[in-house]
Protein backbone atom coordinates (compact mmCIF):
# COMPACT_ATOMS: atom_id res chain seq x y z
CA UNK A 1 0.00 0.00 0.00
CA UNK A 2 1.11 3.57 -0.35
CA UNK A 3 2.81 4.70 2.63
CA UNK A 4 1.41 8.15 1.15
CA UNK A 5 -2.40 6.27 2.15
CA UNK A 6 -1.00 5.74 5.64
CA UNK A 7 0.20 8.65 6.04
CA UNK A 8 -2.68 10.27 5.56
CA UNK A 9 -4.96 7.34 7.68
CA UNK A 10 -2.15 8.36 10.36
CA UNK A 11 -2.80 12.06 10.43
CA UNK A 12 -6.57 12.08 10.20
CA UNK A 13 -6.35 9.69 13.10
CA UNK A 14 -4.07 11.97 15.18
CA UNK A 15 -6.03 14.82 14.59
CA UNK A 16 -9.29 13.81 15.00
CA UNK A 17 -8.00 11.92 18.63
CA UNK A 18 -7.77 14.73 20.59
CA UNK A 19 -10.54 16.80 19.39
CA UNK A 20 -13.52 16.98 22.10
CA UNK A 21 -16.16 14.52 21.39
CA UNK A 22 -19.41 16.14 21.96
CA UNK A 23 -21.37 12.61 20.87
CA UNK A 24 -23.63 10.69 23.07
CA UNK A 25 -23.69 6.46 24.03
CA UNK A 26 -26.53 5.10 21.94
CA UNK A 27 -28.33 4.46 26.04
CA UNK A 28 -31.37 3.31 24.60
CA UNK A 29 -29.87 -0.23 23.65
CA UNK A 30 -28.46 -1.41 27.04
CA UNK A 31 -25.92 -3.46 25.97
CA UNK A 32 -24.42 -0.50 23.63
CA UNK A 33 -24.35 1.78 27.19
CA UNK A 34 -21.68 -0.75 28.49
CA UNK A 35 -18.91 0.22 25.75
CA UNK A 36 -15.41 2.37 26.88
CA UNK A 37 -16.74 6.30 25.28
CA UNK A 38 -13.44 6.66 24.59
CA UNK A 39 -12.57 3.26 22.18
CA UNK A 40 -11.28 4.87 18.63
CA UNK A 41 -9.90 3.12 15.62
CA UNK A 42 -9.44 3.13 11.97
CA UNK A 43 -8.92 -0.05 8.86
CA UNK A 44 -8.36 1.01 5.52
CA UNK A 45 -8.37 -2.39 2.91
CA UNK A 46 -7.54 -0.99 -0.46
CA UNK A 47 -8.59 -3.55 -3.49
CA UNK A 48 -4.88 -4.28 -4.28
CA UNK A 49 -5.33 -6.64 -0.62
CA UNK A 50 -2.88 -4.16 1.18
CA UNK A 51 -4.16 -2.88 4.53
CA UNK A 52 -3.46 -0.32 7.27
CA UNK A 53 -4.98 -0.01 10.37
CA UNK A 54 -4.19 2.47 13.60
CA UNK A 55 -6.44 3.13 17.19
CA UNK A 56 -8.51 0.13 18.52
CA UNK A 57 -9.20 -1.16 15.07
CA UNK A 58 -8.92 -4.56 16.00
CA UNK A 59 -11.48 -4.33 18.79
CA UNK A 60 -15.29 -5.99 18.39
CA UNK A 61 -17.97 -3.38 18.42
CA UNK A 62 -21.45 -4.03 17.13
CA UNK A 63 -21.93 -2.87 13.79
CA UNK A 64 -26.01 -2.47 14.05
CA UNK A 65 -27.62 -0.67 10.79
CA UNK A 66 -23.93 -1.32 8.84
CA UNK A 67 -25.29 -4.71 8.28
CA UNK A 68 -28.86 -3.57 6.46
CA UNK A 69 -25.97 -2.88 3.59
CA UNK A 70 -25.50 -6.40 3.79
CA UNK A 71 -28.64 -7.84 4.14
CA UNK A 72 -29.93 -5.82 0.76
CA UNK A 73 -27.07 -7.61 -1.06
CA UNK A 74 -28.32 -10.85 -0.39
CA UNK A 75 -31.80 -9.55 -1.09
CA UNK A 76 -30.58 -7.96 -4.42
CA UNK A 77 -28.71 -11.55 -5.29
CA UNK A 78 -31.89 -12.85 -5.44
CA UNK A 79 -34.56 -10.47 -6.56
CA UNK A 80 -33.05 -8.18 -8.86
CA UNK A 81 -34.52 -5.36 -9.71
CA UNK A 82 -38.18 -6.77 -8.63
CA UNK A 83 -37.08 -5.84 -4.62
CA UNK A 84 -37.68 -2.09 -5.85
CA UNK A 85 -41.33 -2.81 -5.85
CA UNK A 86 -40.98 -3.32 -2.32
CA UNK A 87 -39.06 -0.21 -1.39
CA UNK A 88 -37.79 3.06 -2.93
CA UNK A 89 -34.71 4.65 -3.19
CA UNK A 90 -35.20 7.82 -1.63
CA UNK A 91 -33.48 9.43 1.50
CA UNK A 92 -36.29 9.86 3.87
CA UNK A 93 -35.08 13.35 5.58
CA UNK A 94 -36.67 11.81 8.84
CA UNK A 95 -35.05 9.65 12.00
CA UNK A 96 -33.96 6.19 11.42
CA UNK A 97 -37.08 5.20 13.27
CA UNK A 98 -40.25 6.97 12.40
CA UNK A 99 -43.50 6.38 11.02
CA UNK A 100 -44.37 9.48 9.75
CA UNK A 101 -43.72 8.69 5.75
CA UNK A 102 -45.31 4.99 5.61
CA UNK A 103 -48.60 6.36 6.07
CA UNK A 104 -48.22 8.59 2.74
CA UNK A 105 -45.95 6.25 0.69
CA UNK A 106 -48.62 3.41 1.72
CA UNK A 107 -46.06 0.77 3.71
CA UNK A 108 -43.60 1.07 1.21
CA UNK A 109 -40.56 2.40 2.83
CA UNK A 110 -38.03 5.43 1.62
CA UNK A 111 -34.92 3.37 1.08
CA UNK A 112 -33.56 -0.27 2.59
CA UNK A 113 -31.42 1.16 5.29
CA UNK A 114 -34.03 3.17 7.97
CA UNK A 115 -35.19 0.70 10.28
CA UNK A 116 -38.46 -0.02 8.35
CA UNK A 117 -37.09 -0.26 4.82
CA UNK A 118 -34.69 -2.54 6.74
CA UNK A 119 -37.41 -4.92 8.03
CA UNK A 120 -39.23 -5.30 5.04
CA UNK A 121 -35.54 -6.69 3.77
CA UNK A 122 -35.89 -9.24 6.30
CA UNK A 123 -39.51 -10.16 5.27
CA UNK A 124 -38.34 -10.79 1.89
CA UNK A 125 -35.46 -12.95 3.11
CA UNK A 126 -37.50 -15.10 5.35
CA UNK A 127 -39.87 -15.10 1.98
CA UNK A 128 -36.67 -16.59 -0.16
CA UNK A 129 -34.36 -18.76 1.55
CA UNK A 130 -35.03 -22.12 3.95
CA UNK A 131 -33.50 -20.23 6.94
CA UNK A 132 -32.97 -16.57 6.69
CA UNK A 133 -30.91 -16.46 9.76
CA UNK A 134 -28.50 -19.45 9.39
CA UNK A 135 -28.19 -17.97 5.34
CA UNK A 136 -27.30 -14.47 6.25
CA UNK A 137 -25.10 -15.31 8.51
CA UNK A 138 -22.92 -17.76 6.14
CA UNK A 139 -23.26 -15.13 3.63
CA UNK A 140 -21.43 -12.93 6.23
CA UNK A 141 -18.86 -15.24 7.12
CA UNK A 142 -18.19 -15.82 3.33
CA UNK A 143 -17.59 -12.17 2.74
CA UNK A 144 -16.18 -11.04 5.88
CA UNK A 145 -13.87 -14.54 5.66
CA UNK A 146 -14.44 -15.00 9.69
CA UNK A 147 -15.95 -18.76 9.83
CA UNK A 148 -17.02 -18.32 13.55
CA UNK A 149 -18.78 -15.04 13.19
CA UNK A 150 -22.08 -15.68 15.07
CA UNK A 151 -25.25 -13.48 16.69
CA UNK A 152 -24.97 -11.55 19.57
CA UNK A 153 -27.66 -12.80 21.65
CA UNK A 154 -26.60 -10.48 24.58
CA UNK A 155 -27.17 -7.46 21.88
CA UNK A 156 -29.99 -8.97 20.18
CA UNK A 157 -32.42 -9.81 23.54
CA UNK A 158 -31.20 -6.01 24.60
CA UNK A 159 -32.59 -5.03 21.74
CA UNK A 160 -35.49 -6.85 21.75
CA UNK A 161 -36.23 -5.51 25.30
CA UNK A 162 -36.33 -2.16 24.03
CA UNK A 163 -37.69 -2.07 20.73
CA UNK A 164 -40.82 -1.00 20.64
CA UNK A 165 -40.45 1.45 17.94
CA UNK A 166 -39.17 -1.45 15.43
CA UNK A 167 -42.24 -3.64 16.32
CA UNK A 168 -44.62 -0.55 15.95
CA UNK A 169 -42.87 -0.10 12.62
CA UNK A 170 -43.29 -3.58 11.08
CA UNK A 171 -46.98 -3.72 12.64
CA UNK A 172 -47.55 -1.09 10.97
CA UNK A 173 -46.09 -2.18 7.60
CA UNK A 174 -48.08 -5.47 7.71
CA UNK A 175 -50.99 -3.87 8.38
CA UNK A 176 -50.57 -1.99 5.34
CA UNK A 177 -49.45 -5.27 3.37
CA UNK A 178 -45.82 -5.31 2.58
CA UNK A 179 -45.19 -7.63 4.96
CA UNK A 180 -45.22 -11.17 4.08
CA UNK A 181 -44.45 -12.71 7.52
CA UNK A 182 -45.13 -13.38 11.09
CA UNK A 183 -44.22 -10.04 12.14
CA UNK A 184 -42.56 -11.61 15.52
CA UNK A 185 -40.29 -14.11 13.04
CA UNK A 186 -39.44 -10.63 11.25
CA UNK A 187 -38.95 -9.05 13.77
CA UNK A 188 -36.78 -11.39 15.51
CA UNK A 189 -34.07 -11.95 12.56
CA UNK A 190 -34.61 -8.11 12.29
CA UNK A 191 -32.60 -7.96 15.67
CA UNK A 192 -30.26 -10.77 14.94
CA UNK A 193 -29.10 -9.34 12.09
CA UNK A 194 -27.75 -5.91 14.15
CA UNK A 195 -26.24 -7.45 16.48
CA UNK A 196 -23.17 -8.98 14.56
CA UNK A 197 -19.93 -7.60 15.94
CA UNK A 198 -16.93 -7.20 13.89
CA UNK A 199 -13.43 -4.92 14.21
CA UNK A 200 -12.63 -2.27 11.94
CA UNK A 201 -10.12 -4.47 9.88
CA UNK A 202 -12.74 -7.22 9.32
CA UNK A 203 -15.54 -4.82 8.58
CA UNK A 204 -13.23 -2.91 5.86
CA UNK A 205 -12.34 -6.32 4.21
CA UNK A 206 -15.83 -7.27 4.80
CA UNK A 207 -17.28 -4.34 2.54
CA UNK A 208 -14.84 -4.83 0.22
CA UNK A 209 -16.51 -6.52 -2.31
CA UNK A 210 -18.42 -3.31 -3.05
CA UNK A 211 -15.40 -0.93 -4.09
CA UNK A 212 -14.29 -3.75 -6.52
CA UNK A 213 -17.24 -4.09 -8.59
CA UNK A 214 -19.01 -6.72 -6.68
CA UNK A 215 -16.17 -8.94 -6.28
CA UNK A 216 -14.76 -10.75 -3.39
CA UNK A 217 -11.08 -9.09 -3.06
CA UNK A 218 -9.47 -12.73 -2.22
CA UNK A 219 -10.55 -15.31 -4.96
CA UNK A 220 -12.17 -12.54 -7.56
CA UNK A 221 -15.99 -14.64 -6.78
CA UNK A 222 -18.91 -12.48 -7.82
CA UNK A 223 -21.24 -11.88 -4.66
CA UNK A 224 -23.54 -9.07 -6.84
CA UNK A 225 -23.27 -7.93 -10.39
CA UNK A 226 -20.96 -4.27 -10.85
CA UNK A 227 -24.46 -2.93 -12.04
CA UNK A 228 -26.12 -3.76 -8.20
CA UNK A 229 -22.74 -2.73 -6.49
CA UNK A 230 -23.13 0.53 -8.32
CA UNK A 231 -26.86 0.80 -7.35
CA UNK A 232 -26.22 0.05 -3.32
CA UNK A 233 -22.76 2.34 -3.56
CA UNK A 234 -25.22 5.10 -4.55
CA UNK A 235 -27.81 4.13 -1.68
CA UNK A 236 -24.72 4.30 0.60
CA UNK A 237 -23.95 7.66 -0.24
CA UNK A 238 -28.07 9.02 -0.59
CA UNK A 239 -29.33 7.14 2.16
CA UNK A 240 -26.30 6.31 4.98
CA UNK A 241 -26.94 8.52 7.44
CA UNK A 242 -30.06 8.60 8.16
CA UNK A 243 -30.89 12.45 7.78
CA UNK A 244 -27.40 13.83 7.71
CA UNK A 245 -26.67 11.68 4.50
CA UNK A 246 -26.58 14.98 2.28
CA UNK A 247 -24.43 16.33 5.13
CA UNK A 248 -22.13 13.16 4.54
CA UNK A 249 -21.98 13.36 0.85
CA UNK A 250 -21.51 17.14 1.14
CA UNK A 251 -18.23 17.01 3.81
CA UNK A 252 -17.18 13.32 3.04
CA UNK A 253 -18.08 12.47 -0.46
CA UNK A 254 -18.05 8.61 -0.55
CA UNK A 255 -20.72 5.67 -0.37
CA UNK A 256 -20.95 5.00 3.57
CA UNK A 257 -23.19 3.30 6.42
CA UNK A 258 -23.26 3.74 9.55
CA UNK A 259 -24.44 2.22 12.57
CA UNK A 260 -25.31 3.03 16.71
CA UNK A 261 -23.10 0.99 17.77
CA UNK A 262 -20.39 4.02 16.72
CA UNK A 263 -19.11 2.01 13.36
CA UNK A 264 -19.05 4.00 9.68
CA UNK A 265 -17.80 1.63 6.94
CA UNK A 266 -16.97 3.85 3.87
CA UNK A 267 -15.78 3.40 0.55
CA UNK A 268 -14.19 4.70 -2.77
CA UNK A 269 -14.93 2.35 -5.89
CA UNK A 270 -11.79 0.76 -7.36
CA UNK A 271 -10.07 2.34 -4.56
CA UNK A 272 -10.79 1.23 -0.73
CA UNK A 273 -12.83 0.82 1.74
CA UNK A 274 -12.23 2.57 5.08
CA UNK A 275 -14.25 1.55 8.73
CA UNK A 276 -13.92 3.82 11.63
CA UNK A 277 -15.70 3.28 15.45
CA UNK A 278 -15.99 6.08 17.60
CA UNK A 279 -19.12 5.00 19.94
CA UNK A 280 -19.92 8.31 21.16
CA UNK A 281 -22.74 9.40 18.69
CA UNK A 282 -23.66 13.09 17.17
CA UNK A 283 -27.55 14.12 17.45
CA UNK A 284 -28.37 12.01 14.65
CA UNK A 285 -27.17 8.81 15.68
CA UNK A 286 -24.16 9.35 13.79
CA UNK A 287 -20.53 8.46 15.07
CA UNK A 288 -19.66 12.24 15.80
CA UNK A 289 -15.10 11.34 15.68
CA UNK A 290 -15.88 8.97 12.83
CA UNK A 291 -17.60 11.61 11.06
CA UNK A 292 -14.87 13.80 11.64
CA UNK A 293 -12.18 11.27 10.54
CA UNK A 294 -13.34 10.56 7.45
CA UNK A 295 -13.95 14.30 7.02
CA UNK A 296 -9.97 15.19 6.99
CA UNK A 297 -9.34 11.72 5.18
CA UNK A 298 -10.89 13.18 2.09
CA UNK A 299 -10.53 17.04 2.84
CA UNK A 300 -6.63 16.61 3.09
CA UNK A 301 -6.29 13.82 0.61
CA UNK A 302 -9.10 14.47 -2.57
CA UNK A 303 -9.97 10.46 -1.97
CA UNK A 304 -13.30 11.64 -2.64
CA UNK A 305 -15.90 10.74 -5.66
CA UNK A 306 -15.91 14.15 -6.21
Amino acid sequence: MDSNYNEIIENAYNFTKPIKDKGKLATYIPELANVNPSNFGVHMTKVDGTSFGIGDHLEKFSIQSISKVLSLALAVKFLGEDIWTRIDVEPSGTKFDSLLLLETYNGIPRNPFVNSGAIVICDILISHLENARQEFLEFVRDLSGIPDLNYSDKIADSEKATGFRNVALCNFIKSLGNIKNDPAVVLDFYFDMCSLEMNCQQLSHTFSFLANGGCKLKDGKEIITSSQAKRINALMLTCGFYDESGEFAFKVGLPGKSGVGGGIVALYPNNFTIAVWSPKLNANGNSYKGMKLLETVTTHSEMSIF
